[in-house]
């Protein structure tokens, strides 16, 4: 109805099916929220209003009334009612901010094929857990998560990776950067926060830990892996633990040397230091059997973090570790104190899916998946420097000495919206390596990658033709 003669001209719609007062509360606060009615803006009497719009004077007076009480108006003796002077209309609609176009292809490593999401499986997973969880699994629970999960984990990481898993030691997070700030906390807590790191490695992990007070000092890698006989030794003399990705070491795709490891879980004991093993894709070995995880060398020195992000999907948001008994306590505490808990139903699921085998049946069929990509990409690069390719969603280039920069790849990639990244990103001193790129098979849906392929190979030979 239209409402004019009172300082405004204002059409309120009036909706009562909540009744007439609450239908008139509501309008009058849509009003004002949208700026039809400014702020200080005069109101009419209740009497008058009621009149206008057909209401009982009571219904108008009460409306104004609860209004006043939330602030929306005010009311003034002998000055009758205005919108609140501090009341404004929303904030104006923010200017969208371009971001970078979506490249046409996707080459970037650290994502798996999410349109491999098992999802009826999961579907079937979660009716299943959610038909037999107690009431109580909708409550607050255990910080180190839910039993059904961590037996279930226990079990499966001792059959295929080879960790010696007890359930109680077992602590699920909400993936793995999680597990790492947990870890790092507990370390600056007890005044041991220098942490080495290899080199190259992910950038991100880094920064992590340095948000998280940490100190962080390169571990070199070459390729036999990390060189972790150079723990304890110089600069790295004084470091409290070291993370490592000896399986499938990231981003040089390199498996760490049977001695490496020796002198690795060697150096924690005699240093009473810890090991982090990010075991990220560990289940992707391709031309022979997984390399058993380092944990199962020494438990006491090495804590192990397995994640469900590359086997299933980023977006659950869950991994796990599994500690040394004297760290167990230290983590559940920081863990009580960051989120409390992770997400319970994705775990209920989770723990079905691996003891229905249903997650060996997952990670055998992508890893099929992803050898055959694996296989088109040496293909495709055939008489480049192709390596890390025995396991992993992610391969490395070697450039030639004398040959392209990475920057000129890189720029003659995006210009064909390719998306690419260089080696010399991951490392600790940008410039301190060959040149290299870091090429992820994973990502591109299944009906795009040979074209991806295709282009990555056409900017490849294009550059290097360069005079």
């Amino acid at each position: 109805m239209d409402w004019a003669g009172f300082g405004v001209d204002l059409h309120l719609e009036l909706d009562a099916s909540g009744g007439r007062r609450a239908g008139l509360e509501r309008a009058l606060r849509a009003a004002i929220r949208d700026g039809r009615l400014p702020p200080s803006t005069r109101l009419p009497a209740t009497r008058a209003l009621a009149a206008e719009l057909g209401l009982a004077r009571g219904t108008v007076s009460a409306a104004y009334d609860q209004l006043v009480a939330e602030g929306w108006l005010v009311a003034r003796v002998g000055a009758g009612t205005e919108v609140s002077p501090l009341r404004q209309a929303g904030p104006p609609a923010a200017t969208p901010t371009p971001g970078p176009a979506a490249p046409r292809y996707d080459l970037r490593p650290g994502s798996p094929d999410v349109g491999a999401f098992p999802v009826t499986a999961w579907l079937r997973a979660t009716r299943r857990a959610l038909a037999v969880a107690p009431a109580s699994a909708y409550g607050y629970g255990d910080p180190r998560g839910r039993a059904e999960l961590r037996a279930a984990l226990a079990g499966y990481l001792g059959r295929a990776r080879g960790v010696l898993a007890d359930p109680e030691r077992i602590v699920v997070t909400s993936g793995y950067v999680q597990a790492l700030v947990l870890l790092t906390t507990v370390l600056r807590e007890a005044g041991a926060p220098t942490v080495a790191m290899e080199d190259p490695g992910l950038p991100f992990h880094r920064e992590v830990v340095r948000r998280q007070g940490g100190r962080v000092l390169p571990l070199p890698v070459d390729d036999g892996g990390a060189r972790t006989d150079l723990l304890g030794v110089g600069e790295l003399a004084g470091v409290a633990a070291a993370v490592v990705t000896p399986a499938h070491q990231y981003p040089t795709g390199v498996t760490l040397r049977p001695d490496r490891r020796h002198a690795l879980t060697g150096w924690a004991r005699d240093a009473a230091a810890l090991v982090v093993e990010d075991d990220y894709d560990g289940e992707f070995r391709y031309d022979r059997q997984p390399v058993g995880a380092v944990q199962g060398m020494a438990p006491e020195q090495v804590a192990y973090v397995g994640t469900a992000a590359k086997t299933l999907g980023p977006a659950l948001r869950l991994a796990w570790l599994v500690l040394p008994a004297r760290l167990v306590e230290p983590v559940v505490a920081a863990k009580r104190h960051l989120d409390v808990q992770t997400e319970v139903v994705g775990q209920l699921a989770l723990a079905d899916l691996i003891t229905s085998h249903g997650y060996d049946r997952q990670v055998r069929t992508v890893r099929r998946r992803y050898r055959q990509r694996r296989d088109l990409l040496l293909d495709r690069l055939a008489g480049w420097a192709v390596g890390g390719v025995a396991a992993g969603l992610h391969a490395t280039v070697a450039l030639p000495p004398g040959g392209p920069t990475e920057a000129e790849v890189l720029a003659a990639a995006a210009a064909r919206g390719l998306a690419l990244t260089g080696l010399d990103a991951h490392r600790h001193r940008p410039g301190a390596g060959p040149p290299g790129l870091v090429v992820g098979y994973a990502t591109p849906p299944a009906h795009r990658y040979p074209a991806a392929l295709d282009e990555l190979a056409t900017v490849l030979r294009t550059v290097s033709r360069r005079p």
